[in-house]
Parts: structure tokens; C-alpha cells; sequence
């Protein structure tokens, strides 16, 4: 196993290499199918040949504009009927019989995953892929658990609050998430008095949500404490609540300004450091680019961003403009995330499963539990997503996937677990790998309607190779190839994960 992780490895480091300095298509031309499928599949999950043919007609402008005119700021699909019920507050869970409780928290496990299954339906059948990667985007940068927060229904509303704002104005996003129930509960701030200001949000909203680490002090924080003292819920309705009585409304000094702050103080003063739009730049770079950031092309889109007021669609219209986004030296550098590979292959090879729990196990399985990222930090990404554990659990997903018939072998959960994905504890694992398994067997691929795709035998090969891969396959055996055998080639090829 160490040796094809060390060839994925070279995989990434040649693509970058050996490609650098190339030349970029004109920008008046059409995109051609390699560009086409580049773009929808760093702004989607996966892409069908369909989708790859359509968008091969058109230039990057127009391209990129019609991704963007698409965004959406609610989901396409009905949400579980859960979450239409009253909240439970959870003072009342704790006066139940423990049969009561026990029964409570069962409940709660099937809407939490009623809620990944509806989810993963959204993000394979949305006709806005980017509106769903940029909801996931934000679930892992402010992330909270539904584990902590014990409350599915909140967990959906913050899911709901970040497809809002996905594509809106980070300073919005920002002002909605901090006042958000799920992350009052997740980081403990709601019980936050000016005798004992809790200082969790208070460094997570500087370190991880806005400037990242170097660019404040301890003084910054506890003065910020102080100021988000009086932030609480409604016990009752699960709502954000101002309680004036616990606020500390004495003088406070964050960055070298004084005043008597409060929470929304604090985070225009965030919103005003030019090292916001910096920090939220670079880290969609990663998301969209490449793993290692052009700094002074960070320097260049930040600014964009600041311009722009902090809205975000004009920042991922000046990335995705970027010569850097289309530059081949960026092609086949960024690992697939669980998600996208579970998605995105079910996406491009046009899978439509009756049920999407398997789906969401085998993701989970993979180190990514959508509404469970491992902590406030959320998924670090790029190469920690593959271990030996997890690039073995990617094999079988997609074996069992093509061939419907090699059971998952066992795997070591505590490696499964290195991206935090299900518990450590055998018993969620075990649910998992059996959600997995058995509902694995009702998928199928069906190549004779999606070869369709592709009419005539005569280089069909390399033609499906280019919507499948983003990179040459380190076996080009594969080239002589054609039907299942083919896609079982390029799907087991290292190249299919990266992107």
C-alpha cells in the first residue's frame, strides 16, 4: 500500500512539474472538453459527458458566468420532514427515563442521517454544483458537530443558513454563523457571562474564521470575550437571544481600539483587518486551485475581494478568470475529497440510487462525515485526505461500485478515523460498513446508456479518458481498452483521485 501512495504522490508532484509554463488556450475560443471538464470539476462534483459537451462550446467568460448565474441560496430538493416539528429543548431530554432518552437519541441518529442522505441528493442532483461545493465549503471552515450540538434540526439550519450566504457577503455569513444556535452550542459561548466571559468563539472567530494565527494577541481575546458576553439561546425555541443583563458593557481594547464593544463591534473591527480578506482568499485558493498559493496572486485576488466589499461571487469569478485556475501546471494537484468522490463518480457516471445512505457511509467511511467534521478546525484536506487506510477504502468504494461484487474488506477504524470522520468506537463504525455493504449491492452502473455519450468505437478510449481523468493515467494500458473494463481501468487508476 505505501507504494501507491507514494505514486500518488509522484502523480501530483509530475502534473505540476512537468506541465508548468504551458500554453493557455485564447480566451475568445471555446473551451474544448479537457477545459470544460477542468472547470465542472472544480466547481462541482464530477461532470457528466453531457454536461462536459455542453460546456465545451463555450468560452471561459461565458462558461464561468453561466456557473455563476446559476448560484442559489436554497436547496432544490424538500428538506426531511423532521425539521417542519417544533425544536426539543434539551433541558426536557435530560428529565426523560432513560428508555426515554435512549430512544430520544436514537431518533436523533436517523435524522442526522436522513439529513446527510438529503444532503448528498442535493449535491448529486442540483443543477448549481457550485452552490453546494461552496455550502460544504463553509460547513467545514465554520464547523460545528451534530454530535456536540445534539440537535439535528439546528444542524439543518445552519446547513440552510450557509447555502444562504454561500455565494452572498462574508460579512453577512460571518455576522449569521456567530449568532447561529448550532455554533453557540457547538463552541459553548451561549452560556458566556461578563463574570466568566468563555473565550472559545472568541479565538476560534479570530484564528480560524477570519485572520488566521500571528495576526492578533491573548489580550485580543479575552477583550473580545468580554465583548460576545450576553450571546445566548432561548432554551425553549433554540433561537439566538441577547440577554443584556450578562453582557460586560465596560471599556475594552481589541487591535488597539477602544470602546464599550459588543459581539457585532468585534466583528467589523475582524471585518476591517485587511488580513480577513487575505486569509478567506487563500484558503479558496486551495479549494479551487491548487494546494500551494501563488502569494502575490493571493495578494492580487484578496484586493479583488476587498473591493468588492467582501462579496464572494466577485472573488470566485476573479479565481476562476485566474490564468492560475486554467494554467495546466494546476491540473490533477488537489486530492478528492471523500465527498467529491463518492459524489462526484456517482455524478459523472450517471448513478442514480434509490438510496444515498450507502453513499453517505462510504464517505464517512472515507474520513468525511458530512454534519460531523472532526472539530472546530474542520477537514484539514489536500494529501492528509489519503493514508494507507483510506486510499485502500477508495479502491474497494470503487471496485464494489463497477463490479457490484467484492465485499469491503475490514479496515483499521482508527485509521479510517485520521480525517475524523466517524468515532473511534467500533459500534458507529460498524453501522456504517454495514449501511455500506448492504445497500452497495442496489447500485449499478449502466454503461450501455451512458456510452451513448460517446457513439462509435474509434477512439471512444480516449475520449471517455478525458471526461473521467483530469491527468494522463499512470497505466495507459487502459487506452485499449472499451465497455466496464475501461471505466474499471481509469476508475482504479491513481489519477482518478485528484482533480
Amino acid at each position: 500500500m505505501h507504494h501507491l501512495i507514494a505514486r500518488l504522490a509522484r502523480i501530483v508532484f509530475f502534473a505540476g512539474a512537468s506541465l508548468a509554463g504551458s500554453c493557455l488556450s485564447a480566451w475568445a475560443e471555446p473551451l474544448g472538453e479537457a477545459d470544460a471538464r477542468h472547470l465542472l470539476a472544480r466547481t462541482g462534483f464530477g461532470a457528466t459527458p453531457a454536461e462536459v459537451a455542453d460546456f465545451a462550446r463555450l468560452d471561459r467568460r461565458v462558461a464561468v458566468e453561466r456557473i455563476l448565474a446559476g448560484a442559489r441560496t436554497q436547496a432544490t430538493l424538500a428538506p426531511p420532514s423532521f425539521v417542519e416539528e417544533p425544536f426539543f429543548p434539551y433541558y426536557k431530554v435530560r428529565a426523560l427515563s432513560a428508555q426515554e432518552r435512549m430512544a430520544y437519541q436514537r431518533r436523533n441518529v436517523e435524522e442526522g442521517l436522513q439529513l446527510r442522505e438529503w444532503w448528498f441528493r442535493e449535491m448529486l442532483t442540483t443543477a448549481s454544483p457550485l452552490t453546494e461545493r461552496m455550502t460544504l465549503f463553509w460547513h467545514g471552515h465554520f464547523a460545528t458537530s451534530q454530535q456536540k450540538v445534539r440537535s439535528s434540526l439546528l444542524v439543518y439550519r445552519q446547513n440552510a443558513l450557509l447555502r444562504s450566504h454561500a455565494l452572498g457577503n462574508f460579512g453577512s455569513l460571518l455576522r449569521a454563523v456567530s449568532k447561529d444556535p448550532a455554533m453557540l452550542v457547538y463552541l459553548d459561548s451561549a452560556g458566556s457571562r461578563r463574570e466568566a466571559p468563555n473565550e472559545n468563539f472568541a479565538r476560534e472567530v479570530m484564528e480560524l474564521f477570519t485572520l488566521g494565527e500571528g495576526h492578533y494577541a491573548e489580550k485580543d481575546i479575552k477583550e473580545a470575550a468580554r465583548a460576545f458576553t450576553g450571546w445566548s439561546l432561548d432554551r425553549d425555541t433554540g433561537e439566538f437571544r441577547y440577554r443584556p443583563f450578562f453582557h460586560d458593557g465596560g471599556m475594552k481594547t481589541i487591535f488597539g481600539r477602544s470602546g464599550r464593544f459588543d459581539g457585532d463591534d468585534v466583528l467589523a473591527l475582524l471585518l476591517e483587518r485587511p488580513e480577513a480578506a487575505t486569509f478567506i482568499t487563500r484558503k479558496l485558493w486551495k479549494e479551487f486551485v491548487s494546494p500551494n498559493p501563488d502569494e502575490r496572486e493571493v495578494q492580487r485576488l484578496a484586493a479583488v475581494f476587498r473591493e468588492a466589499r467582501l462579496e464572494v461571487t466577485p472573488l470566485i469569478r476573479a479565481i476562476l478568470l485566474a490564468d492560475a485556475f486554467w494554467s495546466p501546471s494546476n491540473r490533477g494537484t488537489i486530492v478528492k475529497s471523500p465527498v467529491e468522490l463518492v459524489v462526484g463518480t456517482l455524478r459523472t457516471f450517471e448513478i442514480s440510487p434509490t438510496t444515498l445512505r450507502p453513499a453517505v457511509a462510504g464517505a464517512a467511511l472515507l474520513g468525511q462525515n458530512v454534519m460531523s467534521p472532526p472539530n472546530v478546525k474542520g477537514w484539514p484536506g489536500g494529501d492528509a485526505w489519503i493514508n494507507s487506510a483510506t486510499l485502500l477504502g477508495r479502491k474497494q468504494f470503487l471496485d464494489r461500485l463497477f463490479r457490484g461484487s467484492d465485499a469491503m474488506a475490514a479496515i483499521p477504524m482508527q485509521a479510517m478515523t485520521a480525517q475524523g470522520g466517524a468515532t473511534a468506537e467500533a459500534t458507529p463504525e460498524a453501522r456504517f460498513r454495514h449501511m455500506m455493504e448492504r445497500g452497495m449491492a442496489t447500485y449499478s452502473f449502466d454503461w450501455d446508456r451512458w456510452a451513448r455519450a460517446f457513439p462509435g468505437e474509434a477512439g471512444r478510449a480516449a475520449r471517455v479518458q478525458g471526461v473521467v481523468l483530469a491527468i494522463a493515467p499512470v497505466d495507459p494500458s487502459a487506452a485499449l481498452l472499451d465497455g466496464p473494463a475501461l471505466v474499471r481501468a481509469l476508475t482504479a487508476d491513481p489519477a482518478y483521485q485528484l482533480k
